[in-house]
């Protein structure tokens, strides 16, 4: 069985990932919660992927032999010019709850977005392999900004995120649809089919 550390400190993230890579035997997985005397590097980025790669350049300089993925996601809004993007979790201020993230993204496209709620959820990330090869994969999923806040699964935007095709949020959809069909699940999908591609994986 091998590593595969994922460099976030998000607990919404992890538990997705970990859902998903239930189905993969292969692999025991690992956050950076469970290095002693880990502090991760400040996302000063200016793009997602160069934010995944600050994420996962940091905890592979402590697991140089095993799998690390680290991810930078967020929400984009056609009418807010693409924001709150790489700023999604820090939209409200440097440690604001989601809950003052997502009523700021509500306050915003009021003033500014007319009819058009079109948004985005992107994810871009950066798989590291014990041989120090980097891996880039990303995923999309389109939707539109519900008027409000519903459902109480999920965390982040998902609660006013409503997929393309859906009648619910995401946060309503719950996780069992997000491991299939979110932005982060598109991407690992892609990794997952690299890994037997290149035969890591049966």
């Amino acid at each position: 069985m091998q590593e595969l550390w994922i460099a976030t400190g998000n607990k919404g993230k992890l538990e997705e990932y970990k859902l998903t890579l239930a189905k993969v035997p292969e692999f025991k997985v690992f956050s950076q919660s469970d290095l002693p005397y880990f502090t991760p590097k400040p996302e000063n980025g200016t793009t997602f992927l160069e934010n995944a790669r600050i994420k996962a350049k940091s905890v592979k300089a402590m697991k140089t032999d095993h799998w690390v993925l680290g991810e930078d996601s967020g929400l984009e809004v056609d009418s807010l010019g693409n924001l709150p993007g790489i700023h999604s979790a820090r939209y409200a201020g440097a440690n604001a709850r989601d809950s003052e993230n997502v009523a700021k993204l509500l306050k915003m496209m009021q003033i500014r977005s007319g009819p058009n709620r079109a948004a985005q959820f992107k994810c871009v990330s950066v798989v590291i392999t014990p041989q120090g090869e980097e891996w880039v994969f990303e995923g999309l999923m389109k939707g539109v900004v519900n008027a409000k806040a519903s459902g109480l699964m999920g965390f982040g935007y998902d609660p006013v995120f409503m997929p393309d095709g859906e009648t619910k949020t995401l946060a309503e959809l719950g996780p069992g649809y997000k491991i299939q069909k979110s932005h982060r699940a598109l991407a690992l999908t892609q990794f997952l089919a690299k890994l037997k591609e290149t035969n890591v994986l049966s």
